[in-house]
């Protein structure tokens, strides 16, 4: 192999994080690249996603979680996410020829070693990240397979400026919502999601109590929920909900985003007699659940982007030396859509 490749760079935990991320919990060292194996091909990495999930994974007592696509990590470990790259050395009996891009789930490095089976071709040659690393495909998976958008709807979207929310209110509009609402963290990005993603209105949890605001937002109640951040915007949400209203749960914000620690634990009172006088369906969901939804999702958005009918917000931040930088920003909540790092 050569030169190039033997100065490798990747992101690893130094120590566990505890709190707020401090840029010296990681560092980016060098190491060398072994040869694949034979089912193996070594990608050099052009881009790749950072989740605000590695907080939560890289704290001491973490434990793998449904729908966090990468394990609990360790001093020593390099960090994982989603990533897309070209192949540039295949073992023996590897298929994916040299030159092809595939999307995998080794980022965090310039270079990885991946087995044939956790690549996915990519049938183009400029193809556009946030499509694929985005989580387009999980709004698109969760409003089709989790709960149906109906014509006239008016839906709810909490942290409606992230990588999830950004696209759950778009494709709302697209499958008949006629009013769409979400929420976000600051009256800039609520500006923003109504200029470019058209949102109809935003509330903000630096505003008046959330019960007032959305009650405001949705004089006529709410008919679908798409929940990502769970607490008070939930319980509000199931307040205003009209007879027969869906929900589909995706995360739980207030607890990944908590300043002291992150958690898998993100309790929320609900007053369960609304649920059942107003017939309301609530129900956890995970993407990775329907892989099959992937495929149909780049279908459906090639046609909406021709059509114009689509934006896929992201924010870029180039080169690994500033992929640290770019977790820092995005757990402090101040970054719209999916988070990647070109390189």
């Amino acid at each position: 192999m050569s030169a190039t490749i033997l100065n490798n760079r990747e992101v690893k935990l130094i120590r566990h994080v505890q709190g707020e991320i401090h840029p010296g919990d990681f560092a980016i060292t060098e190491t060398a690249i072994p040869a694949p194996g034979p089912h193996e091909a070594v990608v050099r990495n052009r881009w790749f996603r950072v989740s605000i999930s590695t907080r939560l994974m890289a704290q001491e007592d973490a434990k793998a979680a449904e729908g966090i696509p990468f394990p609990p990590l360790n001093p020593g470990d390099t960090l994982a996410d989603g990533a897309i790259g070209e192949v540039i050395l295949a073992g023996s009996a590897c298929s994916l020829p040299v030159g092809s891009l595939v999307m995998h789930p080794f980022g965090w490095r310039e270079h990885a070693v991946v087995r044939e089976h956790d690549c996915k071709l990519i049938d183009c040659r400029e193809p556009d990240p946030a499509a694929y690393l985005g989580h387009g495909w999980t709004a698109y998976a969760a409003l089709t397979r989790g709960i149906q958008v109906k014509k006239g709807d008016t839906v709810f979207v909490s942290g409606g400026a992230g990588a999830i929310g950004s696209m759950a209110g778009q494709i709302a509009r697209l499958f008949g919502a006629t009013r769409v609402v979400g929420s976000t963290g600051s009256s800039g990005k609520a500006r923003w999601m109504q200029e470019e993603l058209g949102y109809d209105a935003v509330v903000t949890r630096d505003g008046d109590p959330m019960i007032d605001q959305l009650a405001n937002a949705a004089p006529e109640g709410i008919d679908v929920i798409v929940d990502m951040v769970g607490g008070e915007q939930l319980a509000a949400a199931i307040r205003l909900a009209r007879y027969g209203a869906r929900g589909v749960l995706l995360g739980a914000l207030t607890a990944e985003l908590n300043a002291e620690k992150a958690s898998l634990q993100a309790p929320v009172t609900l007053d369960s007699f609304q649920l059942i006088f107003k017939g309301i369906t609530l129900r956890g969901f995970s993407a990775d659940h329907s892989p099959e939804a992937f495929g149909l999702w780049l279908r459906d958005l090639s046609t909406w982007k021709r059509d114009g009918h689509i934006h896929l917000p992201s924010t870029t931040f180039r080169g690994i030396e500033n992929a640290i930088p770019a977790l820092q920003e995005a757990c402090a909540g101040r970054l719209k859509g999916v988070v990647l790092v070109e390189l």
